[in-house]
């Protein structure tokens, strides 16, 4: 992510560092009382539409696979439920984003089926339809390439499989502006994408019914590889 600014902030870094947003995010996250809090007061959207999107995972059958890209600190294993029988493969670009996952998966008692790998999710390491789901949360409006990640991950995904995630739109409107700017000054931001772009990446990968929805700055969205 180094290429996204010449300019960073100090103090901040990177994704491919060890930014301090990463950390402020996983708190949030773990703690939804105050964490919930500071997401509607900051960016208006409702924390519990994340862990309402993570709980999916526990639906898988025991032998899916599931790829969680980027996994960051690993916020989505709150989905995955002890002794589910399933391949959870984590990936991330950075190799402590991928510590982070595994110490929590370890605290969460699921480590004996997540897979930690280190992967640049423009040209993915996998095979076409090697997936079940794919779960990419808060992840596209990091990225340098959006579109081209959101081919990925439909490559890897099986037909029937399930695609699902969130992201920071752009055109959530001029109250966002000044965090956007500041995240890409940062170097955390990448171009970003509008709802109407993610729906339309979504379909023209083979997805029917994209499926949207808002919250705040944030949108999540699902779909079904056809």
């Amino acid at each position: 992510m180094a290429g996204l600014a010449g300019l960073r902030i100090p103090g901040l870094g990177g994704w491919s560092d060890d930014p301090l947003w990463a950390g402020v995010y996983d708190w949030t996250v773990e703690h939804p009382t105050v964490g919930g809090a500071l997401w509607a007061a900051a960016i208006q959207s409702d924390l519990r539409q994340l862990y309402a999107a993570a709980a999916e995972i526990g639906t898988l059958v025991p032998g899916s696979r599931v790829l969680d890209v980027p996994c960051g600190g690993g916020v989505a294993l709150r989905g995955l439920q002890p002794g589910q029988g399933i391949e959870y493969v984590a990936a991330d670009i950075a190799r402590t984003m991928l510590e982070r996952t595994m110490e929590s998966a370890r605290e969460r008692g699921v480590d004996d089926q997540v897979v930690p790998r280190i992967a640049d999710v423009g040209s993915l390491p996998f095979e076409d339809a090697s997936f079940d789901m794919v779960v990419s949360f808060t992840g596209l409006h990091c990225f340098p390439e959006p579109s081209r990640a959101v081919m990925e991950m439909m490559r890897v995904l099986k037909p029937g499989g399930v695609i699902t995630g969130s992201t920071l739109l752009n055109d959530s409107g001029l109250r966002h502006e000044p965090m956007r700017r500041i995240g890409r000054l940062a170097g955390l931001l990448g171009p970003g994408c509008t709802g109407i772009e993610v729906v339309q990446w979504l379909h023209g990968q083979g997805v029917a019914a994209p499926m949207l929805a808002r919250s705040g700055a944030m949108a999540y969205f699902r779909g079904v590889k056809g």
